[in-house]
């Protein structure tokens, strides 16, 4: 996992990733608060998907009209649906998508070298093992499907079917587990805990 070609004198290169609803996000953003350079790649996939998105006149091609609201931008309710129902079409938008994402990614994380720590936030990233070789940690954030679950459906109002589909579609617990290097279990404790766990891994890196 560890590639010294990937790393600058400057910054440590993590990549951050969890299942729905593990509270990735949140975790990515108290690392932001501790001095950490974010690079969301949920971002990244918004903005190639957008009106005139970079990735909007191969996703016509691929899927067609129907793909792309009235607004230009790809009709990402119908796809996701769409795509979890069909694996050959997820992989399909994937193929399109994930090489996009990811020089796109590396292009953001190329001007903040100045950064002692550069957070890839990465939902698929074990999923997607060209990863790998990119960072110098993973950090997975976990917790048990029930939460995922409970937590989806709160703030999202998507039926538990739904919500199931896409842990489906997602690595499991134990795939994620396997490649990490640090761990921070998100299951039953305060914002307060989870932020006293990130401090605590942030000093380690820091040390090291």
């Amino acid at each position: 996992m560890f590639l010294p070609s990937a790393r600058s004198a400057e910054s440590l290169r993590i990549g951050l990733t969890g299942g729905i609803g593990s509270g990735k996000s949140t975790v990515a953003a108290m690392l932001a608060s501790h001095g950490a350079a974010v690079v969301d790649t949920d971002a990244i996939s918004r903005r190639l998907t957008a009106s005139g998105g970079r990735g909007i006149p191969a996703l016509r091609e691929a899927f067609g009209d129907t793909a792309i609201d009235a607004r230009g931008a790809l009709d990402r309710s119908w796809m996701r649906r769409l795509a979890f129902e069909d694996p050959a079409i997820r992989r399909r938008l994937e193929a399109i998508l994930h090489p996009m994402i990811l020089a796109d990614a590396e292009s953001e994380a190329a001007v903040l070298t100045s950064s002692a720590v550069i957070v890839f936030d990465v939902p698929l990233l074990v999923e997607s093992p060209q990863w790998l070789c990119r960072v110098h940690r993973v950090l997975v954030v976990d917790c048990s499907e029930a939460t995922q679950i409970e937590r989806v459906m709160r703030r999202s109002g998507w039926s538990e079917t739904s919500v199931r589909a896409v842990i489906a579609a997602q690595a499991t617990r134990d795939q994620r587990r396997a490649v990490a290097d640090d761990l921070i279990l998100n299951e039953g404790i305060s914002i307060a805990e989870l932020a006293k766990r990130v401090a605590v891994l942030w000093n380690t890196w820091q040390a090291s």
